[in-house]
């Protein structure tokens, strides 16, 4: 893997280009460094999250997502190289399965709401989706590997079931969509 950092200002970057993984260097406005980009603000994000109380269980399978998270930046920083495998999507695959097994069915649309920590999934949910934007706009423009893209599909779902569950750990339940509210 690259190099690690003992140097932050290193002045390289101001032509508007950045080093990747693999020594190679990139405009800041490309395709891999937008979806790298996507990736960092979602890992911030869950980074954020985890600062609200949530069930010891959760806290800890959230911490191996952040660790995934970083690894997947690593992927798509160094071209061609593959971190992110079947196993990661098959594991949020069980995560849905087990916090999605006691919540209630939905027959309404949900607000991204309730609980501070709930708001928080849904908004790591939406960064979710605009990195896996990015990443299917980068598969679009070079050659990688299918199950970084894959993750993220699942980890914007495990999301929206965590701020469910989330809000029901606060005490709350899922804020429904008033589609014939009255109007003032």
């Amino acid at each position: 893997m690259g190099n690690r950092l003992s140097k932050i200002a290193t002045r390289t970057g101001d032509d508007g280009s950045t080093g990747l993984g693999d020594g190679s260097r990139t405009g800041k406005d490309s395709a891999r460094i937008h979806a790298l980009g996507e990736v960092d603000e979602l890992n911030s994000f869950v980074g954020l999250l985890l600062c609200e109380e949530m069930p010891a269980e959760l806290r800890e399978e959230l911490v191996s997502i952040q660790h995934d998270l970083f690894d997947l930046g690593g992927e798509l920083c160094i071209p061609g190289y593959q971190m992110i495998k079947e196993e990661h999507v098959a594991r949020l695959d069980g995560l849905l399965e087990k916090y999605n097994a006691d919540l209630p069915i939905l027959k309404e649309f949900i607000l991204p709401a309730g609980s501070r920590a709930a708001a928080t999934a849904h908004v790591c949910r939406t960064v979710c989706r605009r990195a896996e934007r990015a990443i299917v706009a980068l598969s679009k423009a070079e050659e990688i590997h299918a199950h970084p893209r894959q993750y993220v599909n699942r980890l914007s779902d495990l999301m929206f079931v965590l701020a469910r569950v989330l809000n029901r750990f606060a005490g709350g339940s899922d804020v429904l969509w008033q589609h014939e509210r009255k109007r003032g």
